[in-house]
Order: structure tokens, then sequence, then C-alpha cells
């Protein structure tokens, strides 16, 4: 670790308030309803303040990219005055990044959902540190087999394994090609038919650049950094 905890948030609780008053009218102005599209704060990057002005706006689920950061920012939090109130108690952890097994021990007393596996492995893993854990399938919707995710004809196989080992499957999440436009658009229609046709209620997808089309294309779940912070710290912006 180099410190991450210690930057700054980029924006105090009541700057985050009103940026996330902002994004919620862009959720209804994309046809979604504010109520029910849920936002996942997140927070990589930042310090403990950006998680502190996401809970004082009432979000719960705040996301980490980083193993270390997620678990520094959580044993900071919990070690402050007063952490046991009804906020803390109620933050869910939300894991986005790619999962190591060997981070798996320190992440599993903390993280409520893992939302991006993509593979047997790594849900076998999840199960054994955590049984029972929630975890999204992190579907690959370019053709780039660099890129983390799951291929489309694989998603099924991989949901009913995962369902095998008990693990409770929620749904799905993907990274829309950059540039949104209509190639990201098909990708976060073809996960929403593949979440229609498994049954599953979870479609994490859309973040600040492209929350409009996935709302369109039926997010359940939006994953909002900038759009809530700012810009990160000495950060080149790809995602959130």
């Amino acid at each position: 670790m180099t410190g991450t905890i210690v930057r700054p948030s980029g924006a105090g609780p009541d700057e985050v308030a009103a940026r996330l008053a902002t994004a919620r009218r862009r959720i209804a102005a994309a046809g979604g309803d504010p109520a029910r599209v849920e936002v996942v704060a997140v927070t990589k990057g930042f310090g403990l303040p950006a998680v502190r002005a996401a809970l004082a706006c009432g979000l719960v689920r705040v996301g980490e990219n980083y193993a270390d950061e997620l678990v520094e920012k959580a044993a900071a939090l919990a070690a402050e005055p007063g952490a046991g109130g009804d906020l803390v108690a109620a933050l869910q952890w939300h894991f986005l990044g790619p999962i190591q097994r060997n981070k798996l021990p320190r992440l599993a007393p903390i993280v409520h959902c893992y939302e991006g596996v993509d593979r047997l492995a790594e849900g076998e893993a999840i199960a054994t540190r955590s049984p029972g854990a929630a975890v999204l399938v992190e579907v690959r919707t370019v053709e780039d087999p660099g890129r983390p995710g799951v291929a489309p004809a694989a998603v099924a196989p991989l949901v009913a394994a995962l369902r095998r080992l008990a693990l409770d499957v929620r749904g799905l999440m993907t990274v829309a090609p950059a540039g949104g436009g209509e190639p990201a658009r098909q990708a976060f229609a073809s996960v929403r038919r593949l979440a229609d046709d498994l049954g599953l209620a979870v479609r994490s997808m859309g973040m600040t650049d492209d929350l409009e089309l996935a709302v369109a294309e039926g997010a359940t779940c939006v994953r909002l950094g900038r759009a809530l912070f700012g810009a990160r710290p000495g950060a080149v912006e790809v995602s959130q």
C-alpha cells in the first residue's frame, strides 16, 4: 500500500449529495426509477472522507477495486470513535476488482458482494472462505481475451457451477466498450438478455460516462466514482 486512504475525497458531503441528486436525475431521464436503480459509490483512490460522504448521503454500497485499499479503509473506519453507528453498521463493501485467492482471507470477513467473478476457481475460493457469499458474474462484452470477464457463451455454465457451490449468484456485471454509443448499448442489452434468460435479478452495468445507456437497457445497479467525488487524485480516468 502507498497510503491511498489519506487522499482527499475530492468533494465534501454536501457536494456529494448534490452530485448524487444529479446522477439520480440522469437515471430518471434515461427511463429508470431512481428509487430502484442502486448506486454503488466507487471510492478507489480516495480516502476515508469519500466513504464517509457516501454514507452521509445514504449510499451504503461502497465499491473498491483493490483488495489492500478496501481492507485498509475498512480497518481505519472500524477504528474510528463511534464506528458502531447505524450508517457504518449498514455499510456493504462491494469488491470490484480481480479476485486473487491469496487476498481472500482478509477480504472474506468484510466483503458483502464480489462483483467480478469470471472463473470457477475464484468461486471455489470464495465458497471456501465465505460460504453462501453474494457474487456477480462479470461478462466480457468486447472481443479482447485480455479483458476481465467471461465470454457470453460461457456465462450460463459458470452460473450453474457457482450455484452448485451454494454461492448466492445474484446477477451479472459488465464494463462496456470505451467510447459509449451503439457498441456500449449493444453490450448492455446483451447482458440484460443473459440475466433475463438465467432468472438473475441484478444487472450491475453503467458508470459515470455511460450510465444513461445502461439504465435504458435495464441496469439495476450503476457504479459511480467521478460522478460523485470528482477526478481521482493523480489518476488517468478510465472507469467508474
